[in-house]
């Protein structure tokens, strides 16, 4: 394609992204492709000459759209969202326009002043203390990374980097049973191994048990082990789970160990003051991380790691060979001193257009209503002699069972709820997911797609009611 043509294809990219977007909800939610379907209509070699764009054009419509998994839909109640604000959407055309490589400040002032005064407003609208600054990463999956590699370096008196870890203690890190497998696959990759990653027992409450993290720290400084840090979890992603954060904190320093908030999803809420009781005592976190890309409306990637001390972070992260040195320009910030990546996307763009575009008071007048529309479904649930609501509400997430009273058996209720979800999601009318909460399946329902209305969760109601009374019936 020839740079003159640029103009006319963007428009035509725009006119059919409008269009998606307008008709989004004409779409099944999830895919209704089978294995193998998309990649039998693209070649399997690639071409030796250049195509028309119109050609390109016309296949990506006829062939990419129907296997898509429609995750702006406004029935997308399965896993978390995975949003993209109109306005975040533009900033992000802009930023591909430009192009740059936003790894250092003299690679592009703009970027990196930009998302330090991001990070600012980020912290300032969730209630965080000014000890904090942070940096927006990729993924929560990379800032819980990075604290456990801090929690590794800080707790080796900064020598692993250089020596490795053969000749040190083994190190232990504590999370709650519940917490999410990227901090298992941290474990992986910082070299800790999976064994040293301790899973603390949960109370009735789903949170971590303070005694039974006492017992394991002590019993691990009594074996020669060398405790490094505790991950905490506010809004896991099965059901919720949340740990007193406060007290977590508090035996932390008790112990001198480092801690990080997994907050990924729940921590967007924070941005109403009535939820921060979920994360009392933050202040007391050595690290935090939220994901302005799941429940705000920031199109993927954009995820907001907050740390108490930046200096630990870029100590561990920091390398600086010549041709990444700034010269001449003292105080700049270095972003990709702050993270696993040295290449680095202009994330901060899309923030900035999606705070001015919508205001604090719009984007807390969303998460309201699908707090308020998730506990509404959770009533009527209950409601339904053949349903068993199994976790209430942690905002806007609960779990549910199909339970009728003909059907008694663990597993054949399992296989039946497995059923259902199945069933529900091949219907394309919404799209829920499954989890295991205590042993048994259980259907997870979540609100949190930017543009849903109370109507899509009167849907989703209609919809669970008569895909399992057909199931049951036949």
């Amino acid at each position: 394609m020839k740079k003159s043509e640029f103009e006319h294809w963007s428009e035509e990219a725009t006119r059919w992204s409008a269009e998606y977007l307008e008709t989004i909800d004409q779409r099944p939610v999830r895919a209704q492709t089978q294995p193998g379907d998309i990649a039998a209509q693209i070649p399997a070699s690639p071409p030796e000459q250049a195509e028309a764009m119109d050609a390109i054009m016309a296949d990506f419509k006829r062939i990419i759209p129907e296997g898509m998994t429609h995750w702006q839909h406004p029935r997308f109640f399965a896993y978390f969202p995975s949003n993209a604000a109109p306005a975040a959407m533009i900033a992000e055309q802009l930023a591909t326009s430009m192009a740059a490589q936003c790894m250092l400040w003299q690679t592009s002032p703009s970027a990196t002043e930009l998302e330090q005064r991001m990070v600012q407003w980020l912290r300032e609208a969730v209630g965080l203390p000014e000890g904090f600054d942070g940096v927006l990463q990729d993924t929560a999956s990379t800032a819980t990374l990075c604290a456990i590699l801090t929690m590794r370096e800080r707790t080796l008196n900064w020598q692993g980097n250089q020596q490795g870890l053969s000749h040190h203690p083994t190190l232990r890190v504590y999370a709650s049973s519940r917490t999410h497998s990227s901090i298992d696959k941290a474990m992986w990759i910082a070299g800790l191994g999976q064994d040293n990653l301790v899973k603390i027992p949960t109370d009735d409450d789903f949170a971590l048990n303070h005694q039974a993290l006492r017992d394991a720290i002590d019993a691990d400084l009594a074996a020669g082990l060398k405790p490094a840090g505790i991950v905490i979890c506010v809004g896991g992603t099965s059901m919720g789970a949340t740990d007193h954060v406060r007290a977590v904190c508090e035996i932390a320093q008790e112990y001198d160990l480092f801690t990080h908030v997994d907050a990924a999803w729940a921590g967007s809420a924070m941005i109403c003051a009535e939820y921060r009781t979920l994360w009392d005592g933050i202040e007391l976190a050595d690290s935090v991380v939220l994901n302005p890309h799941k429940w705000l409306g920031a199109s993927m990637e954009c995820s907001a790691h907050f740390i108490k001390d930046p200096a630990s972070l870029v100590r561990t992260m920091a390398i600086q060979p010549e041709y990444l040195k700034t010269y001449g320009k003292d105080g700049v910030v270095n972003f990709s001193e702050w993270s696993v990546q040295l290449g680095r996307r202009f994330r901060a763009l899309k923030v900035w257009f999606l705070l001015r575009a919508y205001g604090l008071e719009g984007l807390r007048t969303m998460i309201r209503n699908h707090v308020a529309w998730s506990e509404k479904l959770a009533r009527q649930l209950e409601n339904e002699s053949d349903f068993t609501v199994t976790t209430q509400p942690i905002l806007s997430l609960f779990t549910f069972r199909y339970t009728p009273a003909h059907t008694t058996g663990a597993d054949e209720l399992d296989a039946l709820n497995i059923r259902l979800v199945t069933q529900i999601n091949d219907d394309g009318r919404i799209y829920l997911t499954q989890s295991l909460h205590d042993g048994v399946v259980v259907i997870r329902f979540m609100c949190g797609q930017f543009d849903m209305q109370e109507s899509d969760v009167d849907t989703a109601f209609e919809v669970i009611c008569s895909v399992a009374r057909s199931i049951t019936k036949r």
